[in-house]
């Protein structure tokens, strides 16, 4: 049985169209991404309300996949402790073939059924982790792997899949399943099954964080004041939290060097 994510395109000729064609049909396809992913949210739902409970106790989110699939956690796993102001060993991405394997395919590394545990036992994985396993074709060895051995640790394990009644989603506890049909370039699953991979980690790891007390109303008050531009705008999210003129908020800023805290710090004296 052909997986859908290998399936034909439904387009012909891509190497007659013309660059207006190519991209016209190339958005057309990516539309009905979003459509696929509104029809996960139950099961997004249920990984997310699972990896809440688990940090809450002092758990971690762990991301395992290979290609395309592993830089994606990879990506989002880095993003939350400048978005959120958390420690970088609370969400890990790990990939199949290590760090080299971010900027270049190493050969064969998704193959290994054994490895993703390996990489797993390095951070000293326990019964309050969960790792959830990133594969557009839902049957990577890497992750196939990882999970089984999860499961017989006791750890709970989810997935994010693009085909149906996959290996993957079999073993996973809490599987997503998001299936976005035929490639514009058959097989090539950085395209709509990457987009929709990337989504729904935007909804798992930003709901979880919210759910974790990490934003205030809409506004990312732990965020890290790396750079002129992140500073500015705590400044801003200062002056629209407290009422504070800019050049309070500033000096507010400058004395705790965190949102939440100079908020909170205006909050108690006025």
């Amino acid at each position: 049985m052909i997986r859908v994510t290998e399936k034909e395109s439904n387009y012909q000729d891509l190497d007659k169209m013309s660059t207006s064609e190519l991209l016209t049909n190339i958005n057309t396809e990516d539309q009905s991404v979003p459509r696929a992913v509104e029809k996960s949210i139950p099961q997004i739902e249920k990984l997310v309300n699972v990896a809440v409970e688990r940090m809450k106790t002092g758990g971690r989110i762990f991301y395992i996949g290979a290609g395309t699939s592993g830089r994606l956690g990879i990506l989002d796993a880095s993003e939350c402790p400048p978005t959120f102001g958390v420690p970088f060993d609370w969400i890990i991405g790990l990939i199949a073939g290590g760090d080299t394997a971010i900027r270049k395919a190493v050969e064969f590394a998704e193959d290994d059924v054994d490895q993703a545990w390996k990489d797993l036992d390095e951070f000293g994985v326990n019964k309050n982790d969960i790792v959830i396993g990133i594969a557009a074709s839902g049957t990577t060895p890497y992750v196939i792997g990882g999970l089984k051995k999860a499961n017989e640790m006791g750890l709970d394990t989810g997935c994010i899949v693009c085909n149906g009644g996959s290996p993957i989603a079999e073993i996973a506890k809490f599987p997503i399943e998001v299936i976005v049909g035929p490639e514009f370039v058959t097989g090539s699953t950085r395209m709509k099954a990457g987009t929709a991979q990337k989504l729904v980690l935007n909804m798992l790891s930003t709901a979880v964080m919210i759910q974790l007390g990490r934003v205030k109303g809409n506004k990312m008050v732990d965020m890290q004041l790396s750079n002129h531009k992140l500073v500015l705008r705590g400044v801003g999210i200062v002056m629209d939290e407290t009422g504070a003129d800019e050049e309070t908020a500033t000096d507010l800023l400058e004395k705790f060097g965190n949102v939440r805290k100079a908020i909170e710090s205006y909050q108690e004296t006025h």
